[in-house]
Order: C-alpha cells, then structure tokens, then sequence
C-alpha cells in the first residue's frame, strides 16, 4: 500500500507507519510493531488507540495477550466518507454563523485594509477572492500563472466562466503573437515601454493588488474605495488613450 494515500486520507506519519506494520504483520503483538516501527512502546498505545477510534485497526484479547489487525481495507473508504460528512457538517455550521462574524468584521474595519500573501497558495487565495466581484480589471499582465500552474490556473479559470466573471485585460505586448483569449476576457495591449518586471496589477471591487510572479510570488491587496477608483480611472485612459487591441 502507498503511504501517500494514508497521507492523504488525513493520517499522521506514526499513524502510518503502525497501520502498515499491523497490515504486513497480521496478527501483530505490541512487541512486534515496536520491532517492525521503531516507535516507543507508550507512543505505540497512543497510536493504536488512534486507529482503534477510526475503526481502522481491532485487537484480540486470547490467552491474557492481546494482538491488532486492521479492520476490513473497505473501512479506509467509510472513513473517508465520515470524514466528509463532518466537512459538510462543519461548513453548514460556519455558513448558518456567517453572517455574524462578518457583521462584526465589517463593523470593526478600518476605511483602508492591506494584506500580504505569499506563495501560490497566498496567490490563490487572491484569485478565489476576485470570483466574488463581476470584473477584474488587469495592468500589465504577462500570463505567467497558466504558464507555472496550468493544471490549478484552468481548473480556476473554468468557475470564473461559470460564474461569468469578466476580466478587462491591458495586457504586456510581447504576448501579442502568443495570444489566445479566455473566456470572459477583452484584451488591448499596451507599448513596450510598460512591460519590465513580472509586476501587475489587479484590481476588484474596492481592492487594489500588487502582484509579484516572478521567482517569488507575492502579493499585496489594499482594500480602498478611493484607491480602487482612481485606478480605475487609470485603466480607463490606458484603455482608451494609450493600449491598441
């Protein structure tokens, strides 16, 4: 069996390696576990109490000695299932909740909020964000996110479609002859002289991004109904005065 899996399901490194050592075993005493593990007798009590709970490992009393086996491998998929239903059951729970808690953000806000991301995984948190506005309108984009992660940047750009979210796009101009539109999105392209650093610009709603994607990946989100217009205003005189399509 591929410990990756065990992984995945949520069990720990010491979960793991004990449920394997209790599958290549069998019938298998502590003494045995230890042996085929390494891990500390207490830590191994611990650890089967754990699997023990999950369903995923049972013992037998026999003799005044007690051995473990792992339950039927189905168990692996009925655990998974009880783990999604604790999901669903947790996120009914937060969407019934929702609303306070964002009262009382909203209530506690500044007039002007920044925020640092970093990595994809802050960089994706940006983009998830955009999906809750109509538009997103871009400076100097590059396509540098479908070019690094393609298979998360076209997951992601199906539910913008789905959800018809509309990017305005003043993109870099050496990306003129590479061009193939997405769904959703008008594209002019500006002069030579804007394109430089893999810096861009984002902005939806009343936010502002500053993204970098180069080796780094970083992002910058100010949250200002003032900033956002005016940059608006700025994407609109590139649009009309400056950008060619």
């Amino acid at each position: 069996m591929s410990l990756e899996v065990l992984r995945k399901i949520g069990l720990s490194d010491g979960e793991i390696k004990v449920y394997q050592a209790v599958l290549d075993i069998g019938n298998a005493p502590l003494n045995k576990i230890h042996e085929r593990t390494g891990i500390e007798r207490r830590n191994i009590y611990d650890i089967l109490n754990k699997l023990i709970e999950k369903g995923l490992v049972a013992y037998i009393d026999e003799n005044k000695k007690r051995t473990f086996q792992i339950t039927s491998p189905n168990k692996l998929v009925s655990y998974v299932e009880d783990k999604k239903k604790e999901l669903d059951n947790s996120k009914k729970l937060i969407e019934d909740e929702l609303p306070n808690i964002l009262s009382k953000f909203n209530s506690k806000k500044s007039e002007i909020q920044a925020e640092v991301f970093r990595g994809i995984e802050g960089i994706k948190a940006v983009f998830e964000d955009s999906l809750n506005y109509p538009e997103t309108y871009w400076i100097g984009g590059g396509r540098y996110l479908p070019k690094k992660y393609p298979d998360w940047f076209f997951s992601w750009t199906a539910r913008r479609a789905k959800k018809k979210v509309k990017w305005i796009y003043l993109m870099r101009h050496e990306l003129r002859p590479e061009y193939k539109p997405f769904p959703y999105e008008t594209v002019k392209f500006l002069p030579a002289e804007f394109s430089g650093t893999p810096t861009v610009t984002a902005v939806y709603g009343d936010k502002v991004v500053q993204l970098m994607l180069g080796e780094e990946l970083f992002a910058f989100v100010i949250e200002s109904k003032d900033l956002a217009e005016n940059y608006k205003k700025y994407h609109k005189y590139l649009w009309d005065k400056v950008a060619k399509e």
